[in-house]
């Protein structure tokens, strides 16, 4: 039987931090899908073609013949779960402020989708102060983010604030 988790986010940019998370869901499950955050209320930097096409560049390497699809959704999570016969939410921690929101999550999740189990993953340590919000931050002004995104990331970044 294929495990199948689903891994939910903006990733606008995807970081490195997501790239620690997907590595660690290829553990805990045969098939991972990436599923993009779409909501009307968002300016993202790129779109979510552009961020799906950046996700499967990077995240594929690092599953190591791990199956990877790449998705959008716009709906709820545990829908989006249930809609691609996920079993496993994969959530990455940071720290104490990241479990606090997520175990609220969690427990939602549970009680509307009892069959789909969220599984809380640690941060690296190299990867716990990175977010894509930063990282957007210090890109748009003019800041070196190689140290905290995949170097294709980096690159479509730089390209990306060059023409504003």
């Amino acid at each position: 039987m294929t495990r199948t988790a689903l891994f939910t986010g903006s990733f606008d940019p995807v970081t490195n931090g997501h790239l620690d998370v997907v590595r660690q869901a290829g553990h805990v499950a045969d098939r991972i899908v990436i599923a993009i955050g779409v909501h009307s209320s968002k300016a993202p930097i790129f779109s979510a073609e552009e961020r799906a096409e950046l996700l499967r560049a990077v995240c594929g390497p690092v599953l190591q013949g791990k199956e990877l699809e790449v998705v959008t959704f716009s709906d709820l999570a545990v829908e989006a779960a249930r809609r691609h016969g996920a079993s496993i939410i994969v959530r990455g921690l940071r720290d104490g402020t990241d479990f606090d929101y997520e175990i609220q999550m969690a427990s939602m999740n549970a009680a509307m989708a009892p069959e789909v189990q969220t599984v809380f993953l640690p941060a690296s340590p190299p990867v716990r102060p990175i977010t894509a919000t930063l990282v957007r931050q210090i890109a748009q002004m003019g800041g070196d983010v190689s140290a905290f995104v995949p170097d294709l990331v980096a690159e479509r970044l730089r390209a990306k604030f060059k023409r504003q």
